[in-house]
């Protein structure tokens, strides 16, 4: 049996989701895009075909590719239509409780021989393995937002993760076009351990008065050479997935350094979570800037 992989669930139609969905579509894989309901599903798919619509209109890619991508993808309601797929990969919030009663759903739907990926940024692969009958068969597929536009993909073994699991998914993210990386089963794995430092340094200094948002962002691009301000990715992330980056490090590695600024923390108990409610740390409702 080939090893190579054709059809893919997607669990989470939101904005990770509908992302790996759509890169994936476009590279002729089939998907299969769940979400709570099939009516969320739906939305998540008509984003998708938004902005392939917008592709086209700039004349980065043919309505053929438009329209081939799309009719690769089938909304569905929850796992339905999961029981076929070669590996399903989880997309919802950073909840560990949440991950781990997805995975079991993915565990009881899924071919034996399936792979189940996680897109978490932050939670233990191995803790979320245990939660399923197939630990070896369980990865993490760290994709970075916006997933069209980010090169990279960066893969985390569990404990029991097998050699086999690991080379079939490097495989896909590869022939996505995706460059990959491998962190072990730490805490923030390679790239939120480093980044989630930057973002909440950036934070306590505007808590702390020493810059506006602009001036903090603006340092970090022409000071850093940074393409985006610190504080400009924490929104566009959304800053109660960075929040819970951030508290997921400073409770596992116990280092006060990932310990989230009260700004953060405030801003999420106001619901402003940066760009998908139109305010963080910028007001993007009145493109103005606070």
């Amino acid at each position: 049996m080939s090893d190579e992989i054709h059809k893919v669930g997607v669990l989470g139609a939101g904005q990770m989701g509908a992302g790996i969905a759509q890169v994936l579509a476009q590279h002729g894989r089939q998907v299969v895009l769940g979400d709570v309901s099939l009516d969320a599903a739906q939305v998540g798919k008509a984003g998708i075909s938004k902005r392939l619509d917008k592709a086209v209109a700039k004349g980065k890619i043919d309505g053929s590719v438009r329209d081939a991508a799309l009719s690769l993808i089938t909304p569905t309601a929850a796992v339905s239509g999961f029981e076929t797929v070669d590996l399903a990969i989880e997309a919802a919030s950073e909840d560990i409780e949440l991950k781990k009663k997805l995975m079991r759903q993915l565990d009881e739907v899924c071919p034996p021989r399936a792979i189940l990926a996680t897109n978490t940024s932050s939670i233990s692969i191995t803790l979320l393995g245990a939660a399923t009958m197939r630990p070896a068969q369980v990865i993490g597929m760290h994709f970075m937002n916006p997933v069209p536009v980010m090169k990279l993909v960066e893969i985390i073994r569990g404990l029991p993760t097998d050699d086999s699991t690991h080379a079939r998914t490097v495989a896909l993210a590869e022939a996505v076009g995706k460059t990959v990386i491998t962190s072990a089963d730490s805490p923030g794995f390679i790239v939120n351990r480093i980044l989630i430092p930057l973002i909440n340094e950036a934070a306590f200094a505007l808590q702390e008065g020493l810059g506006t948002a602009e001036d903090i962002d603006t340092g970090a691009k022409l000071g850093l050479n940074h393409p985006m301000g610190p504080l400009e990715l924490a929104d566009l992330i959304g800053l109660d997935t960075c929040l819970a980056i951030a508290d997921v490090l400073h409770q596992q590695l116990g280092d006060d350094k990932y310990r989230a600024p009260n700004v953060m923390r405030m801003h999420v108990a106001a619901g402003w979570l940066g760009r998908k409610t139109q305010r963080g740390f910028y007001n993007y409702a009145e493109e103005t800037r606070r």
